[in-house]
């Protein structure tokens, strides 16, 4: 048993929900409902089905990973691979402040943004549920990491505290998406959030990675009974 703290959760969220990833698949759903119908009600409406569609695909995901992990008791088996991994991957975001986009990096498959714009396209409630889906599915390992560390460190034990906790990191995973949506109802464009994106996108990875590493090194120290959340 052990008292994983909540600003643990609330720390790691809002660094991961500052993700270059999310945010430019956010833009190109609002610049594409824009073009289409310059109808800011409705381009409100889906963007918020869309997000609500990540939120649930998200928490769903978490919930099944969490009991996966505790029913076949392998939490403290994967734990030190899975802090390794998670710190890997932090150096793969960290490399990506230095030299962005070049090698390998945490991105959406180029092979998936063509089924994204084709969605995102389709300005319907079920076509941004779907798209929705689509993104949280294909954006994991842009965002992934962050999450998977933290679904391993709950895992000891399956609880309403440790579901709430789940819950709250996709809310505030999420907020982000939420205010650029509100943001581009009342004026900012799609361009100017583009724009914000790419000035920031390098800052963004660099501290999502000083994100990762630590907590890989947390759940390496928490599986081998070093430390005690």
């Amino acid at each position: 048993m052990y008292e994983l703290k909540l600003t643990t959760i609330l720390v790691t969220a809002l660094i991961d929900s500052i993700n270059p990833c999310a945010i430019g698949v956010l833009v190109l759903l609002i610049s594409t409902l824009l073009s289409l119908s310059y109808d800011k009600k409705k381009m409100l409406m889906t963007g918020f089905i869309y997000v609500t569609a990540v939120f649930i695909t998200y928490f769903l995901a978490g919930i099944g990973l969490l009991t996966v992990v505790h029913k076949l008791q392998i939490g403290e088996m994967v734990g030190v691979m899975v802090g390794f991994l998670v710190i890997f991957l932090g150096v793969v975001e960290i490399k990506d402040f230095f030299w962005y986009g070049k090698g390998f990096s945490l991105t959406i498959p180029t092979s998936q943004i063509g089924r994204i714009k084709k969605h995102a396209e389709n300005a319907t409630v079920a076509g941004a549920i779907v798209l929705g889906i689509l993104v949280a599915a294909v954006e994991l390992p842009c965002t992934g990491g962050p999450y998977l560390a933290i679904i391993t460190l709950l895992s000891e034990q399956i609880s309403l505290r440790n579901i709430f906790y789940l819950a709250i990191y996709n809310l505030i995973f999420v907020m982000p998406l939420v205010v650029i949506i509100v943001l581009a109802y009342f004026g900012t464009t799609a361009l100017d959030i583009k724009s914000w994106k790419d000035k920031y996108k390098r800052w963004m990875r660099l501290f999502t990675g000083i994100l990762m590493i630590a907590l890989g090194v947390v759940l390496i120290l928490f599986t081998r009974g070093d430390i005690v959340l």
